[in-house]
């Protein structure tokens, strides 16, 4: 409307004036609602030439887009058990940190598990004190039966010797039967080895296996128990937190309120220009901005990124076939801007309804004095429809207050 407004300044208005002081045409004699074709009609197509040049040279080289947010994430406040609120640390509108307690659970259960996983741990060290002394026991019976083995060996040294010098002091008899206990005392040393390779692979590799179990177990207890009480994440404040004594909470179906987490050092706001600009819209040009939460300002800024793709040509394989006709409508593409100075945007909240207008620049190109005629002319006009277009903008930033009341009467 603005632009057909300001072309017809400059086509339909002088062509009324020639008419009527030039040639004394007179509105309700010579030019009637008939005759108004006829009598304008130089005015009426330059107009319309006119107009539909500047809405191209201004909507393609100037692009303008009417969805620009800085969007913000928010995190749920959800505990990874369920289970009855026993106690609460903070309330809506609190400033938290990251790690500090939100509240906690009922954690009878987990403190039990942890106590006898605790108690675990305590008897296998225990175990250990007590395989040390069995160990000690094992190395003494090896020593016994080695004497004794020692012992009987000597004995029937002596003896054997006795009995092939062909003495009667020793019968064969008696040789034979220390034959045997020799044998018995081999297998007793041989006991007793066997007992304290036992004791030792006990020590050495039963008990340490078992107490890391048990060690394991007290470790998952123990972070089953701090999952029990519920912390913030990341730095932020509580919203939406309705939490009270008593309460049981569910980490699919009941959450506990919303943590909207700190702003970041540099808002990012994301604008979704038509698709007839890709070619124009690119990381560097100039942009500005305006915010309905901060009317009668217009925000310098800097496209620092476009978006590769399109969003509405994604699709996810499903069961039944595309049909192409249901992506008919066509989607924007998106460039990502920051404030040049951003002081500017503090008091901009995040996710406030803004517009935005990019600008081409040409003034590299018009520097050049290679440049034809027809071509300069060409770039002074893409020049000052971008002046025309910043205009706009801050038209639109002054009639903020009353776009929010008509939206609201309605």
């Amino acid at each position: 409307m603005f632009e057909l407004m300001l072309c017809s300044i400059f086509t339909v208005l002088p062509d009324y004036l020639i008419r009527r002081y030039a040639q004394g045409k007179r509105i309700g004699k010579e030019i009637t609602l008939f005759s108004v074709w006829y009598e304008l009609r130089y005015g009426i197509v330059g107009c319309a030439i006119l107009t539909i040049s500047l809405i191209t040279l201004i909507f393609y080289y100037h692009p303008s887009s009417h969805n620009v947010a800085s969007f913000y994430r928010t995190l749920t406040i959800l505990p990874e058990k369920n289970g009855r609120v026993v106690e609460i640390y903070v309330d809506n509108d609190d400033q938290v940190k990251s790690g500090d307690p939100l509240f906690r659970l009922d954690d009878r259960t987990e403190t039990e598990a942890a106590e006898i996983a605790r108690q675990q741990v305590q008897e296998i060290r225990a175990q250990m004190a007590v395989t040390q002394a069995d160990l000690a026991v094992a190395n003494g019976n090896l020593e016994e039966a080695q004497g004794a083995y020692e012992q009987v060996r000597e004995e029937l040294a002596v003896k054997a010797d006795l009995l092939s010098r062909g003495t009667n002091a020793v019968s064969r008899r008696e040789v034979e039967r220390l034959e045997v206990a020799l044998t018995t005392r081999q297998g007793a040393v041989n006991a007793a080895k066997a007992n304290v390779n036992a004791v030792e692979t006990k020590m050495e590799t039963l008990l340490p296996a078992q107490l890391a179990s048990a060690e394991a177990s007290l470790r998952s207890a123990e972070v089953a128990l701090g999952k029990t009480v519920v912390r913030a994440g990341v730095d932020g404040e509580i919203q939406q937190f309705a939490l009270q004594i008593g309460d049981v909470v569910n980490p699919l179906l009941r959450p506990a309120g919303i943590l909207i987490p700190a702003e970041p050092e540099e808002v990012v706001f994301q604008a979704g220009f038509q698709q007839v600009s890709a070619q124009v819209v690119k990381a560097g040009i100039l942009a500005e901005m305006s915010c309905a939460s901060l009317p009668f300002e217009v925000i310098p800024m800097l496209v620092t990124s476009v978006q590769p793709v399109i969003a509405a040509g994604q699709f996810r394989p499903t069961d039944r076939l595309l049909d192409i006709s249901e992506r008919a409508v066509p989607g924007t593409f998106l460039a990502k801007m920051i404030p040049l100075y951003p002081e500017q945007i503090k008091d901009v909240p995040r996710g406030s309804q803004c517009v935005a207008n990019a600008y081409t620049n040409t003034h590299a190109q018009l520097e050049n004095p290679e440049i034809g005629a027809g071509e300069w002319l060409f770039l002074h006009m893409v020049q000052t429809v971008g002046i025309v277009h910043a205009l706009l903008l801050r038209i639109q930033a002054l009639l903020w207050p009353v776009q929010t009341l008509v939206l609201s009467a309605h």
